[in-house]
């Protein structure tokens, strides 16, 4: 007697193709431009960062190990020379205290002032566009034109500011603040400050929003104070974005160029008369572009990026570490 056979469903027929007779299943193979998408997709990051950034670095270091004068080019190999050179000079550790004082001076009241601004613009407030609008407004101004004003509030016989705190009698004499460290380093955050703080609080401003409005009203539910739910609601949901600005800012902190060289009356990159402001890149400047002493400028300049990631580095982990607590 013939054996009828009926016909496999359709389903059963697909995991029979897939699978084989036996039941199992043949290997997938994905077709190779499904491998090499992805890759073609960030290529161009990385073919602009070796060709700007990656690059430029080497080609520093290389330099930096020879006799290089900018005009006449490549001279005699020295090897570590000029480190060792770098690591005598007391202009090096003078420009390297300023450059973290200035830092720490305008980068940590910046940070706190721009937080604390965000949280006032996030409020209900009237006309909120105009005043998200004008705390750009220090963006806008030339860097130029920010320090020869600071320069001219800060004037030793006619400036605002000496007139106001002889009105207010914290001071009996004018101060020249370009003479003293303490004082040109002051003057010079309060520069930074005025130009970064509202582009901080814009980036602040833009994480509080994301903020789900449900946990503030919870807060409020449970009778939690505005500093208490701003403590313990939007300073923890905003943390990445406080460790992002803290990178950053103190990226841009370490590299200081314009406001210190303007400040400076004599504009000859020497930070003052006893370079009581001078930082790192002022120094790198003035060897590399006028005395024209590229290797020695190319070791400021490897010094300086090793600083500046050191110090990226420890902020980053102990904002991580305060994240993780």
């Amino acid at each position: 007697m013939a054996v009828q056979t009926r016909p496999l469903p359709g389903r059963e027929r697909r995991e029979r193709r897939v699978h084989g007779e036996r039941g199992e299943r043949r290997p997938s193979r994905l077709r190779p431009e499904r491998h090499l998408l992805p890759y073609l997709f960030i290529a161009p990051f990385f073919v602009v960062f070796g060709v700007f950034g990656l690059y430029p670095l080497l080609q520093t270091f290389w330099v930096s190990l020879h006799d290089w004068d900018r005009l006449a080019g490549q001279g005699r190999w020295v090897g570590l020379d000029n480190f060792t050179r770098l690591l005598d000079d007391s202009d090096f550790y003078t420009a390297t205290f300023n450059t973290l004082s200035i830092f720490v001076l305008s980068t940590v009241p910046q940070l706190l002032a721009a937080l604390g601004l965000a949280w006032l613009l996030d409020r209900h407030l009237r006309a909120r566009s105009v005043w998200r609008a004008l705390v750009l407004v220090p963006q806008y101004v030339s860097v130029v034109a920010v320090a020869l004003v600071f320069s001219q509030l800060f004037g030793r016989d006619f400036g605002i500011v000496n007139w106001a705190l002889e009105g207010i009698g914290v001071i009996d004499d004018p101060v020249d603040w370009t003479a003293e460290t303490w004082s040109s380093h002051l003057a010079i955050s309060f520069m930074v400050m005025w130009r970064w703080t509202g582009y901080n609080a814009l980036i602040f401003l833009a994480a509080m929003q994301a903020v789900p409005r449900d946990l503030y009203e919870s807060a409020q539910i449970d009778g939690a104070s505005r500093f208490l739910t701003f403590r313990k609601v939007t300073l923890p949901a905003i943390r990445p974005t406080i460790v992002f600005t803290v990178v950053i800012s103190t990226i841009g902190g370490l590299q200081l160029f314009a406001e210190p060289f303007l400040f400076d009356q004599q504009g000859n990159a020497e930070g003052g008369a006893e370079h009581q402001f001078q930082t790192l890149t002022l120094m790198l400047y003035k060897y590399g572009f006028i005395n024209n002493d590229a290797g020695y400028a190319s070791a400021v300049s490897w010094v300086l990026f090793l600083v500046i990631a050191v110090v990226a580095a420890v902020n980053f982990l102990l904002a991580r570490r305060a994240e993780r607590s």
